[in-house]
């Protein structure tokens, strides 16, 4: 009696219900780092540490849904911190020689100043065929540069700042500070859009196979543009929340951010070679790093750790991708997960 063939389709049966859940391997580390750490620091376990980590976590988060849709059309947005760097310096000295501006006014500037750069990613890429990753590192350099021309090498403080710009983000109406609310609100947002509407799927088409996308019908060019425009929107908003949150704006701001965003998409199980990736999968990647970082400074580890950690994940993700990806294909699949 042959054995072999029911074996082997239990185990590809196994393997691609674990593909399907990565989610549930992310949440299951998590459980494991902290129980480890819960053990070295039993001070970790409060609600209050949590709530940190969530607040720690927010920006990363709005930030990091932007750049798994980059990544999903096989692409990357190396110029987010740039972004948020450049905007809320522009936004800052304007709630400051205007007071009377709303804090629903400096978002929405904010969000357009974003729209805005991010537009000058998707033109570079789109209509001058330059890969994201050169096209990207270029306007990271530009918009940083931008910071100190446009400051003078200043900095805005919380003193300069008015009331209410600087409660955007740390008044807590309903029990929690409003930039966690903000993170859930975009998390929500995006996953209607991914999931429930036509240019949201599109993504994940130009994502799988942008020359099949482009024989459906699918218009594959002004996807690329629309997901870079996203991520610079939604730098933008993230770039109003960081100068509210820490009541400052400086010319080092989110200075190097753009790995922490890669890293959390990354790691919540964005395929770096295109096509899937989901929202939840992002929040827990952001949450993941989140408690790695809050860990090491409750368990006062150099900071420096924080990096080569941030770095490890990535390469272990990457390296997983890979791996699921070829095993993919050799059972026949199109080596999409």
């Amino acid at each position: 009696m042959n054995t072999t063939a029911p074996t082997n389709q239990k185990s590809r049966s196994l393997f691609l219900t674990l593909v399907r859940f990565r989610e549930l391997s992310i949440i299951i580390f998590i459980l494991l780092l902290i129980g480890v750490v819960a053990l070295n620091t039993p001070a970790f376990l409060t609600i209050e540490n949590f709530r940190n980590i969530l607040l720690n976590i927010s920006i990363l988060v709005i930030v990091a849904l932007g750049q798994m849709m980059v990544i999903i059309t096989r692409g990357i947005d190396l110029s987010v911190s740039s972004i948020i760097g450049l905007v809320a310096m522009m936004v800052s000295f304007t709630v400051v020689a205007f007071p009377g501006v709303s804090p629903l006014a400096a978002l929405l500037l904010g969000m357009l100043l974003g729209a805005i750069l991010g537009s000058f990613n998707g033109v570079i890429i789109t209509a001058g065929k330059v890969p994201p990753i050169i096209a990207t590192l270029g306007t990271l350099s530009i918009y940083r540069g931008m910071v100190f021309l446009y400051s003078g090498g200043t900095w805005i403080n919380s003193f300069e700042m008015p009331d209410g710009y600087r409660a955007l983000a740390k008044a807590s109406p309903l029990g929690l500070p409003n930039i966690i609310l903000f993170a859930i609100a975009i998390a929500i947002i995006v996953y209607i859009f991914l999931n429930h509407t036509r240019p949201g799927r599109d993504i994940y088409a130009v994502g799988s196979n942008p020359d099949a996308a482009n024989v459906a019908g699918i218009p594959v060019q002004r996807t690329l543009f629309m997901v870079y425009v996203i991520s610079g929107l939604l730098a933008g908003l993230a770039a109003v929340l960081w100068a509210s949150r820490f009541e400052s704006a400086q010319t080092n701001t989110a200075l190097g951010f753009e790995l922490q965003t890669v890293a959390a998409a990354v790691v919540g199980g964005v395929n770096i070679f295109g096509g899937s990736g989901s929202v939840i999968g992002v929040v827990l990647g952001a949450f993941l790093l989140g408690t790695i970082d809050y860990a090491l400074i409750l368990m006062q580890i150099s900071p420096f750790w924080q990096l080569a950690a941030q770095g490890l994940l990535i390469l272990v993700a990457v390296i997983v991708d890979s791996a699921i990806r070829r095993r993919l294909q050799r059972l026949g699949g199109a080596g999409e997960f």
